[in-house]
C-alpha cells in the first residue's frame, strides 16, 4: 500500500523490512478523490500472490500476481500524480521555488517587535506571527492592525523555553493544568507538553490565543506552532488542523505525500505515522511543500552562505523558511543565548547580497495573504 496518498497503490518487496522496491503498480488514478485502501495479501501453494483491497469504497478488488515476473517500477510512474507542487496548485509558475519568509516570535519582547516593524515598514519581509501570551504581544498587534500590508498570524505558543524570561497560558490555569509546570508557567520544552497536556487543554489554549488577537481588532492571516509543539503528537495535529479549518485560517500544514519530506520529519523525531499523513491529506486549506529555518553560522558571512546553500538545496514548490529577528540590546542578551543569531537575522533580509541572490536565482517571495488570495 502507498501510505502517503490513496489514489496510488503499488506492490513492493524488501530483503530487510526497511528498504523497499516497488515491483507492481496496481493502481494510479489521476483523480485525487480516488481511493484504494485496506490491502491484504496471501501466497498460495502455487507461488502466486493474491491481493485484495477496497476499490473506491465500492467493492473489493482481487488481483493475482506472479512474483516470478517482478521487475522494478520507475519512481516517476508511481508518483505521476504528484508532479504538481502546492505552489503550482496556487498558480505560481511551474518548476519555481517559492519562499514564504516568516518572522517567528513577534511579541516576545520589545527587541523582536522593533525588528519586525522595520522589515514590514520597509517592505523587506511582510509575514510573521505573534506569541500572544508574551508581554509585548498586544503592542505589536495594535501596531499591525494599522499597517494593512503586514501579514500577521498567531504563533500558537504552548512552551516557555527561556531560563528567567517566561510566560503562562492565557486560559485560566485551573482549566489547563496539563499546560503548566511547577513555576506556574508553560513547560520549557515539547516533551512535557505532550506527556501532560490533553488535546482538550491544547485546543482551549490555542483558541484563546487566536480569539485574543481577533478581539484586539486583527484577524490572523495564518496560524503556526511555536517550537513545533502542535506536531508533537497525532492528537495535537488533529486539534491544530481542525481549528485552522473551523476558523478558515491556514496553518503551516506540511504536505507529507512526498515520502522524502515525510521521512525527513520522521528522522527529526516527529510522530509521522499513517494517521498524521491522513490528517494532512484530508486538510482542506493550502499546504506547504516543505518547511525549514534559517541556519546558524559562526559569523554573519557564514550564516548567509549557509542560507544560500539551504535555498539551493530545495526542490521547486512552496517552502516556508522561519527566522527570529531581534535588535541587539542587553535585555535580549539576558533572555537568550541565541541573541547573536537573531541580531544577524534582523539585518539579513535587508542585505543587498541576499536580495540579489533572490533575483539571480529567480526566487519568488510570497506571504500567507497572497497564498489565501490565490487559493480562494
Amino acid at each position: 500500500d502507498n501510505w502517503s496518498q490513496r489514489n496510488v497503490i503499488n506492490l513492493a518487496v524488501s530483503d530487510d523490512g526497511l528498504n523497499w522496491d516497488a515491483v507492481v503498480l496496481l493502481e494510479n488514478d489521476t483523480d485525487k478523490e480516488a481511493e484504494f485502501s485496506y490491502p491484504a495479501i496471501i501466497q498460495t501453494d502455487d507461488g502466486l500472490l493474491h491481493i485484495t483491497y477496497t476499490w473506491n469504497r465500492k467493492l473489493i478488488k482481487h488481483m493475482v500476481v506472479d512474483p516470478e515476473k517482478f521487475k522494478p517500477v520507475p519512481v516517476e510512474d508511481i508518483w505521476e500524480t504528484k508532479k504538481q507542487t502546492n505552489a503550482e496548485k496556487l498558480g505560481f509558475p511551474s518548476g519555481q521555488k517559492v519562499l514564504l519568509l516568516h518572522m517567528d516570535d513577534l511579541g516576545m519582547c520589545e527587541e523582536a517587535n522593533k525588528a519586525g516593524k522595520y522589515y514590514i515598514k520597509n517592505d523587506f519581509i511582510r509575514s510573521g506571527a505573534v506569541m500572544m501570551p508574551c508581554p509585548n504581544a498586544e503592542e505589536f498587534v495594535l501596531w499591525a492592525k494599522n499597517n494593512t500590508d503586514a501579514d500577521i498570524g498567531t504563533h500558537l505558543t504552548l512552551t516557555s523555553e527561556w531560563k528567567d524570561y517566561r510566560w503562562a497560558p492565557l486560559t485560566e490555569k485551573s482549566e489547563v493544568p496539563g499546560l503548566i509546570d511547577s513555576e506556574g508557567k508553560m513547560w520549557r520544552s515539547v516533551p512535557p507538553v505532550v506527556m501532560n497536556a490533553t488535546p482538550g487543554e491544547v485546543e482551549m489554549e490555542i483558541r484563546a490565543q487566536i480569539d485574543k488577537m481577533i478581539a484586539l481588532g486583527l484577524r490572523p492571516s495564518h496560524i503556526d506552532t511555536h517550537m513545533g509543539t502542535l506536531y508533537g503528537s497525532p492528537d495535537f495535529v488533529k486539534v491544530f488542523l481542525d481549528v485552522a479549518q473551523e476558523y478558515h485560517i491556514p496553518a503551516n500544514a506540511i504536505d507529507l505525500s512526498n515520502p522524502k519530506v515525510a521521512e525527513f520529519y520522521r528522522q527529526a523525531g516527529y510522530p509521522i505515522n499513517e494517521s498524521v499523513i491522513e490528517l494532512l491529506t484530508d486538510y482542506t486549506l493550502p499546504k506547504l511543500d516543505n518547511f525549514g529555518s534559517v541556519p546558524h553560522g559562526k559569523t554573519y558571512k557564514e550564516k548567509k552562505n549557509n542560507f544560500f546553500k539551504l535555498i539551493n538545496s530545495l526542490e521547486p514548490g512552496l517552502t516556508e523558511i522561519i527566522f527570529h529577528p531581534s535588535v541587539e540590546s542587553e535585555n535580549l542578551k539576558s533572555i537568550t543565548s541565541s541573541w547573536q543569531q537573531r541580531v544577524w537575522e534582523a539585518k539579513m533580509f535587508a542585505d543587498t547580497e541576499v536580495l540579489q541572490f533572490f533575483k539571480d536565482n529567480n526566487i519568488i517571495i510570497t506571504n500567507w495573504k497572497e497564498i489565501m488570495q490565490r487559493f480562494e
